[in-house]
């Protein structure tokens, strides 16, 4: 099965693509991160991660995308806002190739995969790394966030599968 995890932002979009089996050792096929240019026109941005979310799908076809739950915090109550526009754009994306959305909250998919719903970016990006026999420098924190969402999906999916879900 093939799973891409998406980590949405304006500033970086974290994006990675794993295959992973009921059993055997998942492996990393594509990660990296889309960085719109910082004094891009919003819609630029918005075009800039829809065009190349498509090409990334069209290129690896994953069965599954696997992206992080939004939440809104009161002391930045327009962030939830913008975030809404940029997963709006990465589920346009998706309909149009036909891959369905699934959505995990970061607490749900950092339990799964570091064993701490409350693990920081940089330990879930050592942990990844670990997991996945890659340098953890080599992985911005978006693209190591993204690569946990698709692991996470993975390890849940497994579970579900040997329980007869």
């Amino acid at each position: 099965m093939k799973i891409m995890g998406i980590d949405p932002g304006l500033k970086a979009t974290g994006y990675g693509v794993v295959e992973s089996g009921v059993s055997g050792r998942p492996r990393p096929l594509e990660v990296g991160s889309i960085e719109p240019k910082a004094r891009a026109a919003f819609s630029e941005k918005l075009l800039k991660i829809h065009a190349l979310v498509g090409e990334i799908i069209q290129r690896q076809k994953p069965d599954v995308v696997v992206l992080e739950k939004l939440y809104s915090h009161s002391a930045h109550p327009m962030t939830a806002s913008i975030m809404g526009h940029a997963r709006g754009v990465i589920y346009l994306a998706c309909a149009q190739h036909n891959v369905p959305v699934m959505e995990e909250s970061p607490k749900r998919i950092r339990k799964a995969v570091v064993g701490n719903g409350n693990a920081s970016k940089e330990q879930t990006r050592r942990v990844v790394a670990g997991i996945l026999k890659v340098d953890p420098l080599k992985l911005t924190l978006d693209a190591s966030d993204a690569l946990a969402l698709a692991l996470g999906y993975s390890s849940m999916k497994r579970v579900d599968l040997m329980a007869g879900k």
